[in-house]
């Protein structure tokens, strides 16, 4: 890794305009490359992540480059209107990042074929959200592959496969605001679990409602949004929570604050059944010394081993509800896990170190 860069104007490409965890890493970049004096340009569709775009960056239109949960015939003819979207969206990326002094940012790895389409004349790196689990995602890879210069990964979880397939891949960890005052670990009455994730299939809503269950008197929100192509997920999720095992017990809350949510939670939990790169969501909950129960695999696992976090396996409900009642039920598992947790978010994820890191990695020569 170099120091920091000249400044110059850096191109950064999301496939969504809505914003989640990749999303919001992507905006603390952004401030930190205008505060170092770079000029800023955003491709991306629109939605809410124009929006919160700070004063002076120009924002770019492209067509939303992701099947948004479509089943079936459904899912195919969106796989066609895809392949154009990223031809279309290759065409318009072109026009903006073959700008002298221009470093282009590939933000998620759906937008990896419109930059290949594109073919930007400066740097082009691309910042890794996904931990590779799907035979699709690599198909994207192969795709968008030939114009990516550098691979810039959150975890060491999502960098692994990625060197495996031969990409030139380096290591900047997620991080979030630090320090911050912890949060009481009093239990509340009655209790309440909580999930901070997008109502979309394989954040595992499905799973922890099963586990959630088989804990009596146990309360549980979910908050967060969610994708239109998941109507028909987030449907199903609201009829689970009304079966007499759990009717009165739920709580969907879209989105809300994230301090005002920690609050009321008593365990915090992260139930994908594929890997995640990095979640933000772990990370603060970490940070504000909640309790946290995490799927084994990916990110999450090298945030919450070793004491952090109680980590369990994915699509496991009978697991997910005994590690609950096992946090709710040991006063001392709650100190020693939100103290380790803490101690971790203030070693290795503070973002005033962790974001100008990764920039610096984006932009190495």
């Amino acid at each position: 890794m170099t120091g920091p860069a000249q400044p110059r104007t850096i191109v950064f490409v999301a496939h969504t305009g809505q914003v989640s965890g990749a999303e919001k890493v992507m905006l603390d970049l952004i401030d930190v490359a205008l505060d170092r004096g770079h000029a800023v340009r955003v491709v991306s569709p629109d939605g809410p992540l124009p929006t919160r775009l700070p004063p002076g960056v120009d924002h770019v239109t492209i067509p939303p480059l992701g099947l948004s949960g479509e089943r079936g015939m459904a899912r195919l003819a969106g796989a066609g209107r895809l392949l154009g979207a990223w031809v279309r969206a290759g065409r318009i990326l072109r026009r903006v990042s073959r700008q002298p002094d221009t470093s282009t940012i590939v933000n998620s790895l759906f937008a990896l074929p419109a930059a290949r389409v594109a073919r930007p004349s400066g740097r082009i790196s691309w910042l890794v959200h996904d931990t590779l689990s799907s035979g699709r995602q690599r198909a994207v890879i192969r795709i968008g592959s030939p114009v990516i210069r550098r691979a810039v990964a959150v975890s060491e979880a999502t960098a692994a496969p990625l060197l495996e397939l031969g990409l030139p891949v380096v290591v900047a960890h997620n991080g979030v605001t630090w320090p911050v005052p912890a949060l009481s670990t009093e239990l509340h009455d009655p209790r309440v679990v909580g999930i901070l994730a997008l109502l979309t299939p394989w954040k595992g809503h499905a799973v922890l409602l099963d586990a959630v269950a088989d804990v009596p008197g146990v309360e549980l929100e979910f908050a967060g949004g969610s994708f239109p192509g998941d109507a028909e997920h987030v449907a199903a999720l609201h009829d689970r929570a009304e079966r007499p095992d759990l009717a009165g017990r739920v709580r969907f809350l879209g989105h809300t604050d994230l301090r005002s949510a920690l609050e009321r939670w008593d365990v915090v939990v992260s139930a994908s059944v594929t890997p995640e790169a990095g979640p933000l969501s772990v990370l603060e909950a970490m940070s504000y010394g909640k309790p946290v129960i995490g799927t084994d695999h990916g990110g999450t696992t090298e945030f919450l081993r070793n004491g952090a976090g109680i980590l369990v396996p994915p699509s496991d409900p009978d697991a997910l509800a005994s590690a609950i009642t096992r946090i709710l039920g040991d006063d001392d598992l709650r100190h020693a896990l939100t103290s380790e947790a803490r101690r971790r978010i203030a070693d290795g994820h503070d973002k005033s170190v962790t974001l100008p890191r990764m920039l610096d990695e984006l932009l190495s020569s």
